[in-house]
């Protein structure tokens, strides 16, 4: 059953390389990237059945347990937006667009140079029978720089002024990962690939990897009262782990000053570097201060690049802008937690939520 999905999936990527994308690249003389294409059509169908499986499976979750209840759910509408610009390729595919002339030169002059990154299977040639093995260390990898991207995201100004939109959304669902300033898309993909590309990532894993990321990062974000358990939030992301990372009100202590739990994968992480917090708690998300307009938790796609980049300049040139309140998502004296209580509160009323 398997092979025969496997087979299907491949003859489809075959027929639309070939009907769809092979013609217009030779009609405009660019069939050396006749093999970048291919793998962005496998981007592209592996992103239509996470979206899939996202929905089919996440959003009855949110249905049946949901952290909170919205009646008017249209803020929600831009980050569907989002997902299906980031999970079908088309954000990607404009990084890659504005990435790819880097890379290649980077890639000439290494080679030029005899200078070949070693894959971990060259410095353990036993890895090479156990794929699997080799894939979770390179995931464990990945996730250890992704860990202080994300930290370091939060704690630049300049950096927290774009990152700042993702944080803005108050109704918070699966398709939240995806809200992000085209800027720090393309920054977060700068670093993603260059670590692939110093830690020696072969071809074949990048894709399947950065999917594997994607599709935790869906689950963490959803709008559901559900947890992995005490000995499962120590190994992976769960949605009230993550959901602390997006309260509006952070917890007290110096150590949270610019947020907490800011692992993607695996709160080992947070642990080992003193930004974990294990609140049992759903609090509720979104910024009660910083670099952005209150309207950016309502206003379109277009709007909100506008007001990250207004965002970003202000960090430069602050006499361009008003001084802004804070960095992080709080007032940086700290507030009492929110009791479970008064979250359930929250969530039965949600419009007075602050």
């Amino acid at each position: 059953m398997s092979n025969a999905l496997l087979e299907a999936f491949v003859a489809l990527q075959d027929w639309l390389l070939a009907h769809l994308l092979e013609p217009v690249l030779l009609t405009l003389g660019l069939g050396s990237y006749l093999e970048m294409a291919f793998d962005g059509v496998e981007f592209f169908l592996c992103g239509v059945l996470q979206i899939t499986a996202a929905y089919l499976l996440l959003r009855p979750l949110e249905a049946l347990r949901p952290i909170e209840v919205w009646p008017d759910r249209k803020a929600v509408r831009v980050d569907v937006l989002y997902s299906l610009l980031d999970r079908l390729g088309i954000i990607p595919l404009l990084v890659f667009a504005l990435l790819a002339p880097l890379f290649v030169s980077v890639d000439g002059w290494l080679r030029f140079h005899d200078i070949i990154p070693p894959q971990l299977e060259d410095l353990f040639p036993a890895l090479e029978a156990r794929p699997l093995l080799s894939f979770l260390i390179y995931l464990i990898l990945l996730d250890f720089a992704e860990y202080w991207r994300h930290r370091f995201s939060h704690t630049l100004r300049w950096w927290w002024a774009l990152h700042a939109i993702h944080h803005s959304q108050r109704q918070m669902t699966l398709w939240t990962d995806s809200r992000n300033h085209l800027l720090d898309d393309l920054i977060g993909g700068f670093w993603f690939a260059v670590i692939a590309l110093l830690i020696g990532v072969p071809p074949g894993h990048f894709i399947i990897l950065l999917i594997a990321v994607k599709t935790v990062e869906n689950l963490s974000h959803v709008n559901a009262r559900l947890s992995f358990g005490r000995l499962g939030e120590l190994l992976l992301v769960s949605p009230r782990y993550h959901r602390w990372h997006h309260a509006i009100e952070l917890p007290e202590g110096r150590q949270y000053r610019f947020g907490c739990n800011f692992a993607i994968l695996f709160p080992i992480w947070d642990q080992l570097f003193g930004t974990q917090y294990r609140g049992q708690a759903m609090p509720p998300s979104g910024l009660s201060h910083g670099p952005l307009a209150e309207s950016a938790a309502q206003s379109g796609f277009w709007r909100q690049q506008w007001e990250g980049l207004r965002a970003l300049l202000a960090t430069v040139l602050p006499a361009s802008s008003p001084p802004q309140t804070a960095l992080a998502h709080a007032p940086t004296t700290a507030v009492p937690l929110p009791s479970h209580a008064a979250d359930q509160q929250r969530a039965r009323h949600p419009s007075e939520t602050p």
